[in-house]
């Protein structure tokens, strides 16, 4: 197990564990309340540049598999959970979340009360934030780099370059 930080831009602190990808990531803090649906908001356009928290305690328990993304790779910088399940249990599962995460280079931080961080950005808004698993880790060093982060032209970073035909389409269209 390595600690992780979780710091928002308004200096509130979270003391969680480190999983996925190691390393440091500022995005806007944002929350979703899918009780299922975690591999999809992964790979969701809309979540491109911001770090989602999960409000439902025990996420990765149907691990992650090929039929269930939105895109071709995770559009988020960042996975806040209360809870990560290390051990999926489902037939479908290629993998776990955990294992999905570092092969895309995303990190991610568990053990930390969504409940509470939720109310802050209901109450305050949408903040930016940084997580964080380095050791040496000082947020009076990174207070600049959290208030500067913006999305930047999300729609060209998420749109494909060449069209793409899916198999079924045409067929699903015809019964309209």
């Amino acid at each position: 197990m390595r600690p992780a930080i979780l710091s928002l831009e308004d200096g509130t602190i979270f003391n969680g564990i480190s999983f996925g990808a190691e390393g440091e990531v500022v995005g806007e803090i944002v929350f979703n309340t899918g009780m299922t649906g975690y591999q999809e908001v992964l790979t969701d356009p809309s979540y491109y540049g911001q770090i989602v928290t999960m409000t439902y305690p025990l996420i990765g328990n149907y691990g992650v598999n090929t039929e269930d993304i939105e895109s071709v790779k995770p559009q988020v910088r960042g996975f806040i959970v209360r809870e990560v399940c290390k051990t999926p249990n489902n037939w479908r599962s290629a993998e776990t979340l955990n294992d999905y995460l570092v092969r895309n280079g995303i990190i991610a931080i568990e053990d930390i009360d969504t409940r509470a961080l939720t109310r802050i950005l209901r109450e305050k808004g949408t903040m930016k934030g940084i997580i964080s698993t380095k050791e040496d880790f000082k947020l009076e060093d990174k207070i600049a780099e959290i208030k500067a982060y913006e999305i930047r032209d999300p729609v060209k970073e998420v749109t494909i370059k060449e069209k793409k035909i899916f198999e079924g389409t045409r067929r699903w269209l015809s019964l309209v």
